[in-house]
């Protein structure tokens, strides 16, 4: 089986010594590489060629910020999911403008942390309810205060099942509570999921909810 190629980037060497131990512990995860500042981690990312990096935003030399940009450009194949506090709002919403694949607050539980390492790697994102709903609220505030950009209309328009799956996913939603919540199949989902992401343009759930917020589809 292969192993998930993880890069760790703090600056807290205790937190990543936490990361790297719990982590250590899934047979399909193998720790590449560990930096304590964006410089160091874009050069290993570089170098590496990691799976997923999991990114601190405020770290000296260079933020998390630039550092998700510099690495989504130089090693596409790296997905980035942010690791935040509730206090780093700001830095949240510039990482996702930056390419970042995904975000997860720090105090999240290591089973939903080790999913959404799974599900970055598949090309998929877990999106963290509670700042999915503080990300897309920022970004109604944004447009509101700044020029609308001028999209053009879909080539193929979303079906009501693919906008309910969408509405649900930019809740933050996983794809078995949407199951639930529309009573279908977990399966079901997906393909709709996947149509979504194809008819939108975007590559994984984070870029689709911002995407759908700039459409006035949500």
């Amino acid at each position: 089986m292969k192993k998930l190629r993880l890069l760790l980037v703090d600056d807290q060497a205790l937190f990543r010594e936490g990361l790297r131990t719990l982590l250590a512990l899934q047979t399909d995860f193998e720790i590449a590489g560990e930096a304590a500042n964006g410089e160091e981690a874009v050069a290993l990312a570089r170098k590496l060629v990691p799976d997923v990096v999991l990114m601190d935003l405020r770290m000296p030399v260079l933020g998390g910020v630039e550092a998700t940009r510099r690495i989504t450009a130089e090693a596409p194949a790296a997905r980035v999911i942010v690791l935040t506090t509730f206090e780093e709002d700001e830095e949240v919403f510039a990482a996702l403008r930056a390419g970042a694949a995904g975000y997860l607050l720090k105090a999240s539980p290591s089973s939903k942390l080790c999913e959404a390492i799974r599900l970055a790697a598949r090309g998929e994102s877990l999106l963290e309810p509670s700042v999915a709903a503080k990300v897309v609220a920022e970004f109604a505030r944004i447009g509101d205060r700044e020029p609308r950009r001028s999209f053009p209309p879909l080539a193929e328009p979303l079906s009501i099942r693919e906008r309910d799956v969408l509405r649900l996913l930019a809740e933050g939603r996983s794809n078995k509570e949407i199951a639930g919540e529309l009573g279908i199949a977990e399966g079901t989902v997906k393909n709709h999921m996947s149509n979504v992401l194809g008819k939108l343009g975007v590559l994984d759930r984070t870029q689709a909810a911002l995407r759908a917020r700039e459409l006035d589809l949500i």
